[in-house]
């Protein structure tokens, strides 16, 4: 046998015995010839460079080097799935599905696993890039780190799978490693983590290859994306991705009634407590991937998935204060203080209290014995109060009526669901909330953390964000713990920061009520501040989800004399505040919906997508009444050209796009 051949075979049986030991749980070798075998290979392999394979299974533990992830766009959206804790909900859900399919459907059961949410794409059968769920639209390219969770392939075992496909899972940390790693934290006087999900999150973020390869994670993947799958069948297309080896949960079943459905979920509801890793819930899928595609997507979630999830039980503890929290818009947040007690396996100190309904519906008091649990296995919250052993009738917990930060009186919301603050510009706590908000990462993205815009307030450097942009080097070095290179970091950030575009300053300003999602909308509709700051009520609110809440807190916003000079100050620090109407380079496809797919030949998915809307057209993922066109490329989806003809949508080429929108193109040179 020759060197190449001999590497080669070494690969395929160190790859083999990978897949029978981390994803069949079936080790068909002792652990001393696994690691002896390993290190041949390794011998050889550096002794025969020319050999080299970045799919080999000792390239599994990436380089030392430390590089920012690379923030990648899904080719198909992450979308959240919709939850419900109750079996009214699951019956809601079947019914709903039933009157819109109008025929019968299968669902699918399967464990919903406490972990985080990872994107797989292979091109053909080797791991081309991994990418986390991101915001649902773009996501961290954190493949450097998933190479090494060792029941993930890198390269796919058998035949037939799809060229180009992605793979849909969780990582997740094992209960054994989760509770290796707290002991050994705490043994090194480090703080424990709360909970393998936030441990395994931590873990695929970190920057180290070598230090993810150490604690051992591991994954499930549950769902198959592509244009040509292999079968109409969501259950089987998972049964033909095992084959190819993946590791595929054997806890799934096919559910034809109601009752099988709530039978799947009783038995795992007792049953997960023997599980080696934590789930919270069992995810019910329509199986079809026809029928999928008939039902269709809301906004964030698919109509044909829903999550049922498990109750967690309620622990009690003693309430010792009540903090009333001022936010960066004012809004004041009461949050109760606890007595620590474990719940889900987390350490609960605090939980909120939400607004002075809530307070006055339990008849709080200080010394109170109360029920807590976890909304969604997430947020503590207080559920209920002991009254009958209240030894303290005189602590009663009262809303206040002035600000707990500057004094001032506080306002209640029309609506009466909550107070806030109106001394938006001297309030200490506003102040500071609105300058963690305005460098936060999806705003304006400046270097600086909570406790460095402290020492900042508190040194009279910024008083609002606009002060950011006049702090100068010396006056940071003259600042206590602030060296040289910290600073200058902190001042190229400010610099960087003003490339950001109008949308991301709009969403920086705080505006309350006024999200990512409505900033996009606003900028859309007006190009410039100065256009917004003079919109009436009546355009605000024709704008697709922006409502009237929305609209009144804009216009306040811009009545206040003190924002319109604060946004003067940032336009004369060149803060971007308008839209770049050049962008959009024609209005051919002006209200024009299109829908993608396929493989394409001239540009990218993504190039496409940028042609379509500076164009004035929109892209969306799923075929409905109001899609106009699919741009179809090689192979198109037989499922999107079944739902094609049911609509009567017209199906254009590539070439029959290009000159659609060339047309255009030539047209406005004429003018």
């Amino acid at each position: 046998m020759d060197i190449k051949q001999k590497i080669n075979t070494l690969r395929q049986d160190i790859n083999n015995w990978n897949y029978q030991y981390y994803v069949l749980t079936q080790p068909i070798v002792s652990d001393f010839e696994f690691d002896q075998k390993l290190k041949e290979l390794e011998k050889l392999e550096s002794q025969y460079p020319e050999y080299y394979d970045y799919y080999s299974p000792t390239q599994r533990i990436g380089s030392d080097i430390n590089n920012a992830f690379v923030q990648v766009t899904h080719t198909y959206p992450m979308l959240s799935i919709s939850n419900t804790y109750s079996k009214d909900g699951i019956n809601d859900f079947c019914k709903k599905i039933k009157k819109i399919l109008c025929e019968n459907f299968v669902i699918v059961c399967e464990l919903k696993y406490d972990g985080v949410s990872i994107s797989l794409l292979y091109k053909n059968g080797l791991l081309w890039r991994a990418v986390t769920r991101g915001d649902g639209t773009i996501g961290d390219d954190v493949t450097v780190n998933i190479r090494t969770v060792k029941s993930i392939p890198l390269k796919l075992r058998d035949t037939g799978f799809p060229n180009i496909f992605e793979i849909r899972g969780e990582i997740i940390l094992p209960w054994m490693t989760f509770n290796k790693i707290n002991s050994d934290r705490i043994k090194n006087d480090k703080n424990p983590f709360s909970n393998p999900r936030n441990a395994a999150a931590g873990t695929l973020k970190t920057l180290d290859p070598n230090a993810v390869f150490r604690r051992n994670l591991d994954a499930y993947l549950y769902n198959l994306l592509c244009e040509n799958l292999p079968s109409d069948s969501h259950y089987e297309n998972l049964q033909f991705s095992k084959d190819w080896g993946f590791k595929i949960s054997n806890d799934m079943k096919c559910c034809k009634t109601i009752n099988d459905i709530f039978d799947f979920i009783d038995y795992w509801d007792k049953e997960r407590k023997n599980l080696s890793f934590s789930i919270d819930g069992i995810v019910l899928k329509v199986d079809s991937i026809r029928q999928q595609s008939l039902l269709g997507e809301r906004a964030r979630s698919p109509r044909w998935a829903i999550a049922y999830k498990f109750q967690t039980k309620a622990v009690k503890t003693v309430l010792h204060s009540v903090d009333f929290q001022i936010g960066k818009t004012g809004i004041v947040t009461p949050v109760a203080n606890l007595n620590p007690v474990l719940l889900s396996g987390t350490v609960i100190k605090r939980a909120s209290l939400y607004n002075e309904d809530i307070i006055n519906s339990f008849d709080l008091h200080i010394g109170d014995q109360c029920y807590v649990e976890k909304s969604g296995e997430i947020i503590p919250k207080i559920i209920g109060v002991n009254k009958k052993i209240r030894y303290n009738k005189n602590n009663k917990v009262s809303f206040p009526k002035k600000c707990p930060s500057c004094g001032a009186p506080l306002i209640r919301f029309l609506d009466g669901t909550a107070y806030y603050c109106p001394n938006n510009t001297k309030c200490e706590s506003q102040i500071k909330g609105m300058i963690i908000h305005f460098v936060s990462r999806k705003a304006m993205n400046i270097n600086i953390g909570e406790e460095a815009i402290e020492t900042f307030y508190k040194a009279g450097l910024v008083h609002n964000v606009a002060d950011l942009y006049e702090i100068k080097l010396d006056n940071i070095l003259e600042l206590k713990r602030w060296g040289e290179r910290s600073a200058v970091n902190f001042i190229k950030s400010v610099q960087q920061s003003k490339k950001k575009p109008y949308e991301r300053v709009l969403y920086g300003l705080g505006i309350r009520f006024v999200g990512e999602t409505a900033s996009k909308k606003l900028v859309k509709v007006f190009p410039t501040i100065e256009q917004l700051s003079m919109a009436k009520k009546e355009q605000l609110i024709a704008i697709n989800d922006i409502g009237e809440r929305i609209a009144q807190s804009v216009i306040q916003y811009f009545n206040n004399k003190n924002n319109l000079q604060l946004i003067r100050r940032l336009k004369f620090h060149k803060l971007q505040m308008s839209h770049d109407c050049k962008s959009v380079i024609g209005n051919k496809l002006k209200g024009k919906i299109f829908v993608l797919s396929g493989l394409f030949r001239n540009y990218s998915r993504d190039e496409y997508k940028s042609l379509i809307e500076t164009n004035g057209g929109k892209n969306v993922f799923s075929i409905s009444s109001k899609t106009d066109f699919i741009l179809a490329g090689d192979n198109m989806s037989q499922i999107k050209l079944e739902k094609a003809r049911r609509f009567g949508t017209k199906i254009i080429s590539e070439n029959e796009f290009l000159v659609m929108i060339k047309q255009q193109n030539m047209l406005n040179t004429l003018f």
